[in-house]
C-alpha cells in the first residue's frame, strides 16, 4: 500500500453506508488506497470496514455494546460522539505516526461533523482534513476552531445519493485523494530555519502590516500574519506550542470584540501567550477602539446607537466604535499584558490614528477621540518599558518604520 496515497474514511458505516462507499470508490478510481473507519454504534455496517467501531470504541477503553443502551434524549448520544471521537483520534495518530495516512475525509450531519471534527482539530497543522457537512454555510467556527479543517457544503443532506449529492461527494472524494498522494511533498513547505515571527492584521491597519511584512523578510525573517477576525486565538496556541518566535501585535480589536459579544472575539487569554512565553514582542493597539457585528440589522439594540458611530464595513460586517470609558478599560488591558511580559517588548502609540476609519476624512477622525486610551497606557505602563509615541496614523510609512525598529531593538534583546 502506497503510503502517501491513502485516506483514510472515517464515518458511520450503519447510517450513511451507500454514501460512504460511493466516495470510497470515487478515492480509489481516483487511483490513492483507502482506509475505512467504522464509528458507527447504532448498527450493524453497510459494508465491513478495514477498522471496526468496535476497535474504535476499545482504542476509547470502552465496549461498543455500553455505547448502544442509550436513548434519543438521554446524554448516551453526547457519550457515545466524544467516546467514539477519542478513539478515533487514537488510531488516526497512530496511522500518521506509522506513515500509512496521507489524509482523512468524513461526512457529517450534526453528530457526524461534531463527532469528526472533535478529531480532526487534534490532528496536526498542515495535515490534509476535509469534512463534507450539512451545516458547512453556517457558523463553522465550533466545528474548525483555530485547525486547518477543510469544509465543504453538501448542499443535500447526506442521505441518499442523487445528481447532486454524487458530484459533491465525488468533488470531495478527489480532493482527498489528491491531497493524501501529495501530502509529503507538501511538507517541505513546513520546513524552514528563519525565525518565524507572528503579527495581527485588520483590514483598516493593512498597509502599516504590510510595509512591516517586508522590512522583516529583508532582514531574515519568516512572518505569518493573522486576520484579527478571532484567528488571534490561533496566533496565541502557536506561540504556546513554541512555534512562533516573536510577536508585532499590530490589531487588537477582539479585545473589545470579547468583551461587547462581538463576532471577532478570540476568547479571554487574548495577549497572553507572548506575554507568558517571554518572546520579543512589540505592542501597537491598532483597531482597538473598533468591534463588529454582521449585518446592521443584527446589531444589539443596546448597541446600535449614535456614539457608537457605527459604519457598514460591507454589507456583512458592522463596525462601532468604544466609549471612553472602554477606551480606559482597554488601555489598561494592554499595559497590564506589556507589564507582566517575561521577554522583551515595547509598545509604540500613533497619535493621529489607530487605524483607516481615524485617519482625515474618515467617519472616526477625531485626534482627541482616543486620549483616554493613551493617559491610560501612559499612566499604567511600567517606566522600564519602552514607549514611543509619533504624531502619524498606524498606516504611515513612518509609524510603521518605527515599529520595525522597535521590533529589532527587542529581537537583540532575547
Amino acid at each position: 500500500m502506497s503510503n502517501k496515497g491513502t485516506v483514510v474514511l472515517a464515518g458511520t458505516l450503519d447510517t450513511k453506508g451507500p454514501e460512504y462507499q460511493f466516495v470510497k470508490e470515487r478515492i480509489l478510481e481516483a487511483g490513492a488506497n483507502v482506509i475505512m473507519v467504522d464509528t458507527g454504534v447504532l448498527g450493524a455496517p453497510y459494508f465491513e470496514p478495514d477498522i471496526t467501531a468496535d476497535e474504535v470504541a476499545a482504542a476509547a477503553g470502552v465496549k461498543l455494546e455500553d455505547l448502544r443502551t442509550g436513548r434519543e434524549g438521554s446524554d448516551t448520544r453526547a457519550v457515545a460522539c466524544t467516546t467514539m471521537s477519542n478513539g478515533l483520534l487514537k488510531i488516526l495518530k497512530g496511522l500518521i505516526s506509522e506513515g500509512k495516512c496521507g489524509a482523512v475525509l468524513g461526512l457529517g450531519g450534526t453528530g457526524g461533523t461534531t463527532l469528526l471534527s472533535m478529531t480532526m482539530k487534534q490532528l496536526p497543522l498542515g495535515f490534509p482534513k476535509l469534512l463534507v457537512s450539512t451545516v458547512a454555510s453556517g457558523n463553522t467556527r465550533e466545528y474548525v476552531g483555530t485547525s486547518d479543517i477543510t469544509m465543504m457544503n453538501s448542499v443535500t443532506d447526506i442521505a441518499g445519493l442523487n445528481r447532486i449529492s454524487a458530484l459533491v461527494l465525488a468533488n470531495a472524494a478527489h480532493a482527498a485523494a489528491g491531497m493524501a498522494q501529495n501530502y509529503e511533498t507538501t511538507q517541505k513547505y513546513s520546513k524552514g530555519s528563519k525565525p518565524l515571527i507572528a503579527m495581527t492584521m485588520f483590514g483598516v491597519t493593512t498597509p502599516g502590516v504590510l510595509r512591516i511584512r517586508e522590512g522583516l523578510e529583508k532582514r531574515g525573517f519568516d512572518v505569518i500574519v493573522f486576520h484579527a477576525v478571532g484567528q488571534g486565538m490561533a496566533m496565541e496556541e502557536l506561540v504556546n506550542a513554541g512555534v512562533v518566535d516573536g510577536v508585532i501585535d499590530y490589531t487588537l480589536p477582539e479585545l473589545i470584540n470579547y468583551k461587547n459579544g462581538g463576532i471577532f472575539s478570540a476568547g479571554p487569554d487574548r495577549m497572553n501567550a507572548a506575554r507568558d512565553k517571554g518572546i520579543p514582542q512589540v505592542i501597537v493597539p491598532g483597531a482597538i477602539e473598533c468591534f463588529n457585528f454582521g449585518p446592521i440589522s443584527s446589531i444589539p439594540e443596546k448597541y446600535n446607537t449614535p456614539e457608537r458611530k457605527v459604519i457598514i464595513h460591507n454589507p456583512t460586517i458592522t463596525s462601532l466604535l468604544a466609549t471612553q470609558e472602554e477606551l480606559v478599560e482597554l488601555g489598561t488591558y494592554v499595559a497590564e499584558h506589556a507589564n507582566g511580559a517575561k521577554g522583551p517588548v515595547a509598545v509604540l502609540l500613533p497619535l493621529l490614528g489607530l487605524d483607516k476609519y481615524q485617519a482625515p476624512g474618515s467617519p472616526w477622525h477625531d485626534p482627541e477621540r482616543n486620549k483616554p486610551l493613551y493617559d491610560a497606557i501612559r499612566s499604567k505602563l511600567d517606566s522600564k518599558i519602552p514607549l514611543t509615541e509619533l504624531k502619524n496614523n498606524i498606516n504611515d510609512p513612518e509609524f510603521a518604520d518605527a515599529a520595525l525598529e522597535a521590533f529589532l531593538k527587542v529581537w537583540d534583546k532575547r
